[in-house]
């Protein structure tokens, strides 16, 4: 990692974000953007938390700067590899387990389970990666550590990738993974009224989706979902416009129209969309589970993680929504170390904390 707490764009990729700026799949007829809504001219650099300029900076100069489209996109993957090594404790297996029907087995790894002792709380945890990268195995660290502070077990997941699998193709692999969860409790040490879905970026849209999936089939509670600025609304950056100083680093519009396009099969923003796939244009939010929402005020998803969470909260979810001001998409991964990254690891811990009843 490199130093002062500061993270380049190699080892972002390693937890899970891309960065995007070229066009997205030349398969798919693209729309025309709207024009950005009439605004003032803000410099977005200002807008950025001086603790996180530095961080801004050095990632923006590493020298492996990219674009991703289908020409590009093997070797953004090669990029997402394991940078820091995992650690001895807590330990943490891998299983295969069995699909959903006519689809593949899926590859999942298990962090801290234990049969003896009182059961506890359990996360099905969604990495990021726009929908078309990022693997399992480069989460296990930050896993291992929240399975620590949390005294809970972790379930992450490998799901499918677009766009060589479109939805719902990864919504069934996590979805698989969630059950296999809930029958092994047992066996893990886990308490089934304490289970929440958890993810970052388009891991928390996975996790958005797979809460309303398993509220309308009914076979798995889910007590809380942790959304850390989730990816929730391909409307954003095509169909709807956003301010030019709004995702304007890291996750860019024209990264979110290749990552929606990739899992949709059509345009981001189009009229029809396969149902169920994108969690912001379920009509109905009622019954989900109580919900933590993060997102930076600068970041791409901010409008859409903001009115998600207004939905919910009219929807009697209750839900708490965290705006950090000056943070861009990726920030307490770019920065960990920076005073405003470590203020909304607390405050997302917290709410984790209070949903599994330990105060």
């Amino acid at each position: 990692m490199a130093a002062r707490g500061i993270i380049n764009r190699r080892e972002l990729l390693a937890a899970g974000a891309v960065a995007v700026t070229a066009s997205p799949l030349t398969a798919l007829a693209k729309p025309t953007p709207p024009a950005a809504r009439t605004m003032p001219h803000v410099d977005s650099l200002s807008l950025v938390s001086p603790d996180l300029r530095d961080a801004l900076a050095q990632w923006r100069r590493d020298p492996g700067d990219f674009a991703i489209n289908a020409a590009t996109l093997a070797r953004v993957r090669k990029l997402s590899e394991p940078t820091v090594p995992n650690a001895p404790t807590p330990p943490y297996e891998e299983h295969s387990i069995p699909g959903a029907k006519g689809a593949p087995d899926v590859r999942l790894f298990v962090i801290n389970p234990a049969a003896s002792g009182p059961p506890r709380p359990a996360i099905l945890h969604i990495h990021g990666g726009g929908f078309v990268a990022g693997t399992v195995d480069e989460v296990i660290p930050k896993l291992q550590r929240l399975a620590r502070e949390q005294d809970c077990v972790i379930v992450t997941v490998d799901y499918r990738l677009a766009p060589e699998t479109r939805f719902p193709g990864a919504l069934e692999d996590n979805y698989a993974a969630l059950k296999w969860l809930y029958r092994s409790a047992a066996t893990l040490g886990v308490d089934t009224s304490r289970i929440a879905v958890a993810g970052e970026s388009a891991g928390g849209g996975h996790a958005a989706g797979l809460a309303i999936a398993a509220r309308d089939r009914g076979e798995v509670p889910i007590a809380f979902q942790l959304l850390i600025y989730p990816m929730l609304d391909d409307r954003t950056g095509s169909s709807r416009p956003v301010p030019p100083f709004i995702g304007a680093y890291v996750w860019l519009p024209e990264s979110n129209r290749f990552g929606w396009d990739s899992l949709l099969g059509v345009p981001a923003g189009s009229r029809n969309v396969p149902a169920g796939a994108v969690p912001a244009r379920t009509a109905n939010l009622a019954g989900l589970p109580p919900a933590f929402i993060g997102v930076g005020a600068i970041d791409l998803f901010v409008e859409e993680d903001m009115e998600y969470a207004r939905r919910l909260i009219d929807s009697g979810v209750a839900t708490q929504l965290a705006v950090v001001p000056g943070a861009y998409h990726g920030f307490d991964i770019i920065a960990p170390s920076a005073p405003t990254s470590v203020a909304f690891r607390a405050t997302w811990s917290a709410a984790l904390k209070h949903a599994f009843g330990r105060e």
